[in-house]
């Protein structure tokens, strides 16, 4: 369930970003995509559309993403995505095979740019 949720608000936070980030925004400059996040199984999946310079999220899978990644079971998706450091979380899961990645690998990594800019402002 804790899975589910944290892809939900990651959509929700793609979404935000996308309207009132112009940093965000000139990521998905000339951009149109499909991708998606699930378990292994496929029990668990959320696709997000990339369009328009803006990112909107489903729950469910697609036919053909652009990339997938696909984690080993909803607990492993959840430890991973919150991470102290996701980099190398994702190296280890990818090289334990408990992360797999379909599609073009040059996405994944411009998606894991994308997600520096979802952090909240420090204060000053």
């Amino acid at each position: 369930m804790k899975f589910r949720l944290l892809l939900w608000a990651l959509g929700l936070l793609m979404a935000r970003a996308s309207r009132q980030n112009p940093a965000f925004a000139q990521q998905l400059k000339d951009r149109d995509l499909v991708f998606q996040l699930q378990t292994l199984d496929g029990r668990i999946a959320r696709h997000f559309r990339v369009k328009n310079e803006r990112i909107t999220s489903r729950s469910g899978a697609v036919a053909e993403p652009a990339f997938a990644i696909a984690f080993k079971d909803a607990a492993f998706g959840y430890e991973t995505l919150q991470a102290k450091n996701k980099q190398l979380a994702f190296m280890q899961g990818i090289q334990d095979k408990t992360i797999q990645i379909k599609g073009n690998p040059a996405l994944v990594i411009w998606f894991q740019g994308l997600t520096k800019y979802l952090r909240p402002k420090k204060k000053r």
